[in-house]
């Protein structure tokens, strides 16, 4: 009869079984505290939030230049929030290269696609948290204009508020797109401000540009005006988000780090 010992029985440890994938949860905790735990991820941040409640206060003080409706004051707090909170997604996959951190990081996660998907995932937390604020802050400018015997039209509906948040999500990814190709903070924030700016100005003198590139098409989307735009829309979400960030992950996979 034979007799089988296992390693325990000899006084032998049994070889520790291998760690397994960091979770992809823990993943997208880590990014988001990369792009909210820092001094100037707060002081950022809390920009984004004093710009926002700033502008909210043009359509109360100024009333005969702006609709006193619901919907117009929330698109007040879309445009003010696409000013700043690209700059925050910017950082947010910039941040690692620009301080040399990103060596640690890819060896802590070598499979770099997994940490760009935390890296969106949670910038698209942070788009969702900041349109959450907005709403927020126009229902203040609202009860504020209310509070001054102003009649206004409330005419929200769900289209116009799933365009305001789809507005703001398209700003932060355009910003994420930026960040992922150039992956330097000071470039891709300089980008962010000039492109649009350059393509503006080239859509006065081009109708292509104007209503197929320029970002001024996704104040459709802002205004809940979808029919017979889709098409253009579309285009101008391949240019500014689909294919940058598209270049952009390649290059993330592909760059040395060393």
């Amino acid at each position: 009869m034979t007799t089988s010992l296992s390693p325990r029985t000899l006084g032998i440890d049994a070889a520790p079984s291998a760690p397994g994938p960091i979770p992809f949860s823990r993943l997208v905790r880590v990014e988001w505290a990369k792009a909210t735990d820092t001094r100037a991820a707060r002081w950022l941040l809390a920009l984004v939030a004093l710009s926002t409640a700033a502008m909210m206060l043009a359509p109360v003080l100024a009333p005969t230049s702006f609709d006193q409706t619901y919907a117009s004051y929330l698109g007040v707090a879309a445009l003010a929030l696409a000013i700043l909170l690209p700059v925050v997604a910017i950082l947010m996959l910039t941040g690692e290269w620009s301080q040399r951190s990103v060596f640690t990081t890819f060896t802590q996660e070598p499979r770099r696609i997994r940490v760009v998907n935390a890296k969106l995932a949670a910038s698209l937390v942070l788009g969702g948290g900041a349109a959450v604020f907005g709403g927020v802050v126009t229902a203040a400018g609202l009860g504020l204009a209310s509070a001054s015997g102003r009649a206004l039209e409330a005419n929200l509906t769900v289209g116009a508020i799933t365009g305001y948040l789809l507005f703001v999500l398209l700003n932060v990814l355009a910003g994420v797109a930026l960040g992922a190709l150039l992956q330097n903070s000071a470039t891709a924030i300089a980008a962010c401000f000039a492109l649009p700016a350059a393509f503006a100005l080239l859509g006065t003198a081009s109708t292509l540009v104007a209503d197929w590139i320029d970002m001024s098409t996704w104040s459709w989307v802002l205004e809940n005006k979808w029919g017979g735009h889709v098409p253009q829309i579309s285009v101008s979400v391949l240019f500014w988000v689909a294919v940058p960030l598209a270049a952009g992950v390649v290059r993330t996979i592909r760059r040395d780090v060393t």
